[in-house]
């Protein structure tokens, strides 16, 4: 089962002038590390549900989220 946890912030994958390139929202940007832990796995997309579907069809047990706006 994944576990959902809401942190301060992330790192952003996308800046805001790449906006106007990408109209549809379409963008993801992944980034993997492998770390001491294990593997981490940062995700950043103009619309969450996109990353959201990619981390889910991941697998992954532990997912941090931002809360944006």
């Amino acid at each position: 089962m994944t576990e959902h946890r809401y942190v301060e912030s992330l790192p952003d994958l996308i800046s805001p002038d790449e906006y106007a390139d990408h109209p549809d929202g379409a963008l993801v940007r992944l980034r993997i590390t492998v770390t001491g832990n294990g593997v981490e796995v940062l995700g950043d997309a103009m619309r969450p549900e996109h990353v959201e579907a990619l981390l889910a069809a991941a697998g992954l047990r532990n997912i941090q989220q931002m809360l944006c706006g």
